[in-house]
């Protein structure tokens, strides 16, 4: 029967995972590892080929996870990729102690269910969903390759099967970043093919009551562009002797929020608009001095853009903002000096992209202060996280140019996610197309075939739709860029494997309301992904 093969057993294997509550950046992120390693250790396949089952060190003491089964003379090679970090539970209030506990938490929500959202009360109804932090996103991937594993050491499949399961994908995906050099290695010393990198990721809802399901042949990419705001200070009694930063940020903001012209459209399907992520003065304490220095960052999702399209459409809506600040502050100081005895001064506002900010910092200060300076800013680093290392950065560079003010720079910030989409490939278009008829016909499903996941993947990083080349208007201007963030761009362009994305359903990814649908995961997707990956080995 095997160990992974039943319902009842995929049942425990996950609520086993999900109860290790392996949040992004916790210690028990950095022990899960160990419990993966453990029980694929248990199969007879990896007694005989030890070496074949891996936790490899990623560059910041965390573990990704590799195993291979080898068929003896084969080249051909499916990934299985997942992740196994999830965000935190602080969303869950009174329920949070059983967060990890999905035999405890699902009666207790049963039990409750009159508190519940009226689509919960329906699912709890059902009986047939298990909730859960991770039960959906996505623990039930990393539970079902482990059971294809256990098939592959069988003899199941005519080719090599390679798990990867990976740490940090909600937040830098440091995992999937260390993994493809590491891949690669792999594929050298075992003289493997890889054939396709299959994911199964949770399918995500495209609009509130979506009831589709889905199969992807591609991965939604993201970037992170911010604005510093450099104004001028002051003090809030004469505020026509300065310009505030806050001001100028929220001006960008509502440019850039919702703005449907950022949006791209493939084969019908459409990128959600711009939205703000982080938004902030940058003055240590109060003061009656204005906040004169202010950033405002930005998720900006990518189909087929390359790096070069994304940044001068940035470029100019923040000087189409500019000109509008200068515009309203000339309208206001007018009408003010109607009753004060002042001129209005003249204002202008350099806009300029953080490539063109460093260039003038090393012209006017020379090399070694600028080396200095972020040498400085990163020994300082303590408890930042990437993107305040970014604003910090930024900013040292604006105050050391502070002649340039006002001015808004333009700069990207970690993490950067390429789009992917394997939807012209033949081997993925004739295996869609055939799990579409199966599930059909087999299953009275019918699968949506959707060019990109929504969700955000690591299927990033598994090749580059253009040359590494391409990405220097990204790497110019993200201060980060090895300075403790990069990605393998060069490794990316030689790896370039096809994707595709067969997952659970499950029901509000990243709330408190997480569930999986149980039936569909370990009875409908058990038997459909063996014969996904029969038909991407053939």
């Amino acid at each position: 029967m095997g160990k992974w093969q039943t319902k009842e057993q995929l049942v425990d294997l996950l609520c086993n995972i999900v109860s290790i509550p392996s949040v992004t950046g916790s210690l028990a992120e950095k022990q899960l590892p160990g419990y993966v390693v453990e029980q694929l250790r248990s199969l007879p396949y990896y007694q005989a080929h030890p070496d074949h089952v891996r936790a490899n060190p990623t560059e910041d003491g965390r573990h990704f996870v590799t195993a291979l089964v080898k068929k003896e003379g084969a080249r051909d090679t499916i990934i299985l990729v997942s992740h196994f970090d999830v965000v935190d539970v602080e969303d869950y209030g009174a329920w949070r102690t059983h967060a990890f506990d999905p035999q405890t938490l699902t009666p207790l929500f049963q039990a409750n269910a009159a508190e519940m959202p009226a689509e919960v009360r329906h699912d709890l109804n059902t009986g047939n969903w298990l909730f859960g932090r991770g039960t959906m996103d996505m623990k039930c991937g990393l539970t079902l390759h482990m059971s294809m594993i256990e098939r592959a050491c069988e003899g199941e499949f005519e080719g090599n099967i390679l798990l990867l399961t990976v740490p940090d994908e909600e937040v830098n995906s440091v995992g999937m970043r260390a993994a493809v050099p590491a891949l690669l290695a792999l594929a050298e010393e075992f003289d493997l093919s890889y054939k396709t990198v299959l994911n199964s990721e949770p399918m995500f809802t495209r609009f509130p009551g979506d009831q589709n399901k889905y199969l992807y042949t591609g991965s939604i990419g993201k970037v992170l562009p911010g604005f510093l705001c450099y104004g001028k200070e002051t003090h809030v009694g004469e505020p026509f002797a300065g310009l505030n930063g806050n001001y100028m940020a929220s001006q960008l903001t509502c440019e850039l929020e919702l703005n449907t012209s950022f949006c791209e459209v493939v084969e019908g399907e459409a990128s959600p608009p711009p939205t703000n992520l982080i938004q902030k003065d940058l003055k240590k304490e109060y003061s009656v001095q204005i906040p004169h220095r202010a950033v405002t960052l930005f998720n900006l999702f990518l189909l087929e853009k390359r790096m070069e399209d994304v940044v001068e459409p940035l470029l100019q809506s923040a000087k189409k903002v500019a000109e509008q600040i200068k515009q309203t502050y000339v309208r206001h100081a007018t009408q003010f000096a109607a009753n004060a005895p002042f001129a209005p001064r003249e204002l202008s506002i350099n806009v300029l992209t953080y490539e063109q900010l460093h260039a003038y910092a090393t012209k006017t200060y020379g090399e070694d202060r600028l080396i200095q300076l972020q040498a400085d800013v990163v020994a300082s680093r303590g408890e930042k996280d990437d993107r305040d290392m970014t604003i910090e950065l930024v900013d040292q560079l604006a105050i050391l140019c502070k002649e340039l003010s006002p001015m808004i720079i333009l700069f990207f910030a970690p993490p950067f996610y390429p789009a992917v989409s394997s939807r012209n490939h033949p081997v993925i278009q004739r295996v869609a197309a055939e799990m579409e008829a199966y599930a059909r016909e087999q299953h009275k499903v019918t699968l949506v075939n959707q060019n990109y996941f929504g969700g955000i993947s690591d299927l990033s990083y598994v090749g580059l739709q253009y040359p590494a080349a391409s990405m220097q208007p990204l790497v110019a201007n993200m201060p980060m860029w090895d300075r403790g963030y990069s990605i393998p761009l060069q490794e990316l362009e030689a790896f370039d494997v096809p994707v595709m994305n067969l997952g659970p359903v499950g029901r509000d990814a990243h709330q408190w309301t997480e569930r999986l649908d149980v039936d569909y995961a370990f009875d409908t997707l058990m038997d459909m992904l063996p014969r996904c990956i029969h038909s991407l080995l053939k």
